[in-house]
């Protein structure tokens, strides 16, 4: 199976690092989110990937060509200018696929259709990190039948929830949930009926009217994810997922 990860959004909401730097280069441990969201499906057996392209693509094509040729050790002859090293670790296949600079989400799935178009496949934000099985979640999805399934994710709270007595504090909870609605957290399961509702105008977003009319249709099915998700939106959510990371704990590290 394939692996698609969107990743051309612009990251409005980090603007003070995404300037320059595209949301899924921004960096997890000295790693850009989008190789700790690669590894994850790897480790799931996943080894192709197809990526869309948009806002500082040339950033992320820049990132595999340094893998591909840089990572790893190497050797240098200077006397003879040849050049020879150990083969970098990651044996993905990755199609780097140019998808527009303004376009939705939706749109970008449109246009990967030649790509994606002939097999079930994964498909996902180049933002979100999670511990999600995503080998359950491909069984369930075949089970469930229908043309897509995603991850339903309960999301953290941003804030430390306090519970009130006048000016005492009976309760506080640093992490607390939102309430007790799921969400949508990514990690969907597509079959190619999908290109039936979407299409490549720029102003197509995924999240709008096809997922609103695939749950019409009853073609989108629900898998619940109770353990780790997060999205990286925010500076501050890098600087939490940082931390983490800097634990030696990071839920999200399915792999060895």
């Amino acid at each position: 199976m394939i692996a698609a990860i969107l990743a051309g959004g612009m990251g409005t909401r980090m603007q003070e690092i995404t300037t320059v730097t595209p949301k899924p280069m921004v960096e997890i441990g000295h790693r850009p989110v989008l190789w700790h969201i690669m590894k994850s499906y790897r480790a799931a057996g996943v080894r192709e990937f197809a990526i869309a392209l948009g806002y500082r693509g040339e950033v992320i094509k820049q990132f595999f060509i340094d893998q591909a040729h840089l990572a790893g050790d190497l050797r240098i002859d200077l006397a003879t200018g040849t050049v020879s090293g150990r083969r970098p670790e990651e044996d993905w296949i990755v199609n780097l696929l140019e998808t527009g600079a303004t376009a939705q989400t939706g749109a970008r799935l449109a246009r990967m259709k030649p790509q994606l178009g002939r097999q079930t496949f994964f498909l996902t934000y180049g933002d979100g990190v999670s511990n999600v099985d995503l080998q359950a979640l491909l069984a369930f999805h075949r089970r469930a039948g229908r043309i897509a399934t995603l991850t339903a994710v309960r999301p953290p709270a941003r804030f430390g929830a306090l519970r009130l007595s006048g000016s005492r504090v009976d309760r506080f909870s640093e992490k607390p949930l939102d309430g007790e609605d799921w969400v949508n957290g990514g990690f969907f399961v597509c079959e190619p009926a999908i290109f039936d509702y979407v299409d490549e105008a720029d102003d197509c977003i995924l999240e709008r009217e096809p997922l609103e009319r695939l749950a019409r249709d009853g073609q989108l099915a629900a898998y619940h994810h109770e353990g780790f998700w997060r999205s990286m939106d925010t500076a501050r959510d890098q600087q939490a997922l940082n931390e983490i990371w800097l634990r030696g704990d990071a839920p999200w590290k399915t792999w060895a």
